[in-house]
């Protein structure tokens, strides 16, 4: 039998390889050079990937080498979209479309055309709309959706979540006097992998290196460091709903300001500019060249902005501007049963215990904190900073019981490690629990649609990124 399977693995890895060296065969020799320049690599759960050029070269070298990766990840989006909605994911492609395509910038259309010529050179097919869709899904369907869908249904779902911890510290707080900024992404684990580290050199404009969601050519976890000096993060503003569909769309605004920006005020005016309200974040942006630290919430009419050299800004999916608060979104500020208010306690627990001490270390504690405000104990669950929906009865929430979601992810990063592009990253829950899919979907069979869709993710150390890593 041991045999047997040998052999079987034998032929199927050399069907592969067989594969791969016909489609490397096709290639040009202008793509054969562009490849000489990207590489990909991973470790501890991630998949880091640099590309560098132009932006046909850098799309082509990002499509090439995620091919698969790719595929996978709108396989998964689009099972999950018609489950919700029970509409196609062709339509949803189309929508796309015409919502976003004709409104993303030259620059970034181009990147995203390279991606689809490499996508087919490694004998993946896809479309220049459906990468639209994969990069404009949350904006599509956490905002677009939801203030079309009772026209074409009443029923469907897509709820905005609340999700993300972040804070960024300077001056008083931080224990060199310096910028500390530290996030971690909370999502649906049913949601295409954002464990893609992408190091991008372009042809003009400043290098950044970035966390990312698999295909996207933003971030859409958001957390970037620059060679301009500029590091940021953000967490969604709760309960958010104004759409203009006539604007620009959010991913390629994000990614616009951080290659061009050099400055805090330049990266918020870009981000401004056409802002179609998709994806309303509140932004916390630093500077290691002059130690500020800011907030941008940027909602679709109002915009609250703020700066300071001494203290801190934090971000839990509440509104800290009035104006966005009460004419922009539906969010409750007050009840400490949901979980961005609970959150926001906690996270002003921490900075005042910790005035003065702030670190990386202590950064990487705080993503991975598990109390609870409101029940007033250690409780990893909806409320906790490092959020374990799975683990969670929610009795006493209207929110789903053990919805599988949470925490995937905790990155660090202060001014030192922000001067050589680098951050650390922990790839599964910042506090290092691991998840295992099939254990979770025995447990809890009413999820039983997600199989195939929920991944498991083991636990894995804090591991260093650096630009131009090989």
């Amino acid at each position: 039998m041991k045999r047997q399977f040998l052999l079987i693995l034998f032929c199927v890895t050399f069907c592969l390889q067989a594969l791969h060296a016909q489609a490397a065969a096709s290639l040009t020799n202008e793509q054969k050079n562009w490849l000489t320049k990207a590489n990909r690599h991973e470790k501890s759960g991630w998949i880091y990937l640099h590309i560098e050029g132009g932006p046909k070269e850098r799309g082509f070298q990002y499509g090439y080498l995620l091919a698969r990766e790719i595929k996978e990840a709108i396989r998964v989006l689009s099972e999950d979209w018609k489950y919700q909605t029970a509409i196609d994911w062709s339509w949803f492609v189309r929508k796309a479309g015409e919502i976003l395509t004709a409104k993303v910038d030259s620059e970034n259309i181009t990147e995203i055309n390279g991606m689809v010529e490499g996508m087919s050179n490694a004998d993946v097919s896809t479309t220049r709309n459906e990468l639209v869709a994969l990069n404009g899904y949350i904006e599509l369907m956490w905002y677009w959706w939801p203030s079309v869908k009772d026209s074409i249904k009443d029923n469907s779902r897509f709820p905005i979540r609340e999700s993300c911890s972040s804070f960024i510290a300077t001056g008083s707080m931080t224990a060199d006097g310096k910028i500390v900024l530290g996030h971690n992404s909370m999502v649906g684990y049913q949601s295409p992998f954002c464990n893609i580290i992408l190091d991008i050199l372009p042809e003009q404009g400043h290098r950044i290196i970035m966390q990312a969601f698999t295909g996207f050519i933003h971030s859409g976890t958001d957390f970037f460091v620059t060679d301009a000096g500029l590091v940021g993060s953000e967490t969604t503003i709760g309960g958010f709903y104004p759409f203009d569909p006539n604007g620009a769309p959010e991913f390629s605004r994000m990614r616009h300001a951080t290659q061009y920006a050099s400055s805090i005020d330049g990266w918020c005016e870009m981000m401004k500019k056409n802002n179609n309200g998709g994806y309303a974040n509140a932004w916390l942006i630093g500077d290691i060249n002059t130690n500020e630290i800011a907030r941008l919430e940027l909602g679709l009419k109002y915009v609250g902005f703020e700066k300071k050299k001494d203290g801190y800004f934090l971000g839990s999916n509440v509104a800290e501007n009035l104006n966005i608060l009460r004419f922009e979104t539906k969010s409750e500020e007050t009840n400490i049963k949901l979980s961005s208010v609970a959150r926001r306690v906690r996270w002003k627990q921490l900075m005042k215990e910790n005035a003065g001490k702030i670190n990386i270390e202590l950064a990487k504690a705080m993503e991975a904190d598990h109390y609870d405000t409101f029940l007033k104990i250690n409780n990893p669950g909806t409320r906790s900073i490092c959020g374990h929906w799975e683990l969670d009865p929610q009795t006493s929430t209207t929110s789903k019981p053990f919805e599988p979601g949470g925490t995937v992810d905790g990155k660090v990063v202060d001014s030192k490690m922000a001067k050589k592009m680098s951050f650390l990253a922990r790839w599964g829950s910042a506090c290092g629990t691991a998840f295992d899919a099939k254990i979770f979907l025995d447990e809890h069979p009413q999820f039983d649609w997600m199989t195939g869709l929920l991944k498991d993710r083991p636990s894995q150390p804090w591991t260093e990124f650096k630009a131009g890593e090989r």
